[in-house]
């Protein structure tokens, strides 16, 4: 066998950046991967879901639409262009608004 001439200093140079990037790569997805499996598997505080009554009595003609809630508190829209704002605790109506077009 023949003896091959050395390589250039820049193959050389550029096999070796080569490596260190394929090696970057593979550990930056790992990381992805192993920060995705810690946050997904993390279960989520209860405070976090908001919590609506089994039942809301509405006034008297009125028909929900959607609904919504906050902290201490849960809306519901109307069809009768209203959003109805209830205590959570107590299942008063706190507020009343109008929704003009």
């Amino acid at each position: 066998m023949e003896d091959l001439p050395p390589e250039p200093l820049n193959i050389q140079f550029l096999k070796r950046l080569v490596t260190i990037l394929t090696a970057t790569m593979i550990l930056g997805i790992s990381a992805i991967f192993v920060l995705m499996f810690i946050r997904l598997g993390a279960e989520t505080p209860a405070q976090s879901a908001p919590v609506l009554p089994d039942q809301i009595t509405l006034p008297s003609g009125m028909t929900a639409q959607a609904v919504t809630a906050g902290q201490g508190w849960y809306a519901v829209v109307t069809q009768n262009n209203q959003i109805l704002i209830f205590d959570q605790t107590t299942g008063d109506l706190r507020q009343t608004v109008e929704i003009t077009q």
